[in-house]
């Protein structure tokens, strides 16, 4: 049995902690498996992948794309090589796409008194190769005292439905799940009980994800009820996908622990990320 965290963010993208901290933390909660899966880029896999060398832990290369289809509807990609041509192009869109994304936010949020500029964002990301997010905008208004807490400002403004947002340049769920099995992942849907749709339109959602390659859904999650994970569990049965899960921690100090809920992947998911 070896526990397992299959959704950790980092500051490569919205997180607030380096891979190694992650890495730390994961060691201390007794995780033995984790995949860092940050949003639209793969910069921190080698710093994971070190940093888990040392701890004794197993790290799998992960990415979540951040895919929309009038809802979030994120896709993890595990063990995607990062060198397919493929992946590079996606990459580099992805870069400018955000580029013109987060120029839309800043547009539409000084029609409602934030003034922002770019270079405002742009000091709130660490990795200046990974894309611009937009938790960086609600870091930067905080900063700039339009507000006291990101979370909250970007639930007011940058949230789907709210003045801010913005959906600019984003991939569909399927091109989402085509690129990862395009460069030899494999591509789960993630946190399907947050995605906003009814249960119908969900059932078909993850019909087509399927017939485009989707091989798993993130059933075990941190925000999923007991029913619900049991409910997803009987989904994946039903279409034969693998069952994933994930903490989907994105700050060392937040409600949500590397390792819970717990995981323990069975041998059909660890023979998919080729861990046997």
């Amino acid at each position: 049995m070896m526990r397992t965290d299959l959704h950790i963010h980092t500051y490569y993208s919205d997180g607030n902690s380096s891979p190694a901290e992650m890495v730390a933390l994961a060691k201390q909660n007794g995780v033995k498996l984790i995949s860092v899966t940050d949003h639209d880029n793969m910069n921190g896999s080698k710093e994971a992948k070190e940093a888990c060398l040392n701890a004794g832990i197993i790290a799998v290369d992960g990415i979540e794309i951040s895919a929309y289809d009038n809802a979030k509807i994120h896709v993890l990609g595990y063990n995607v090589n990062a060198d397919c041509t493929a992946f590079k192009r996606y990459y580099e869109d992805s870069l400018k796409g955000a580029e013109e994304r987060v120029l839309d936010i800043l547009k539409k949020l000084s029609k409602h008194g934030v003034h922002l500029s770019i270079y405002d964002v742009e000091r709130e990301r660490k990795c200046k190769f990974s894309p611009l997010h937009s938790s960086y905008v609600a870091r930067a208004a905080c900063r700039k005292g339009y507000g006291s807490n990101p979370g909250r400002f970007y639930v007011d403004y940058l949230n789907l439905g709210r003045c801010a947002y913005s959906n600019l340049n984003r991939p569909s769920p399927k091109e989402a799940v085509k690129l990862i099995c395009d460069c030899g992942g494999v591509a789960v849907l993630a946190h399907p009980g947050r995605i906003d749709f009814d249960s119908d339109r969900k059932i078909n959602l993850i019909k087509e994800l399927k017939d485009c390659g989707l091989g798993g859904i993130e059933a075990v999650y941190s925000a999923h009820t007991d029913s619900e994970t049991a409910y997803y569990k009987e989904i994946a049965e039903k279409f034969s996908l693998l069952v994933t899960g994930g903490s989907d921690t994105h700050f060392s100090e937040g409600n949500r622990k590397i390792g819970t809920p717990e995981f323990y992947p069975d041998e059909k998911l660890l023979t998919a990320l080729k861990l046997i």
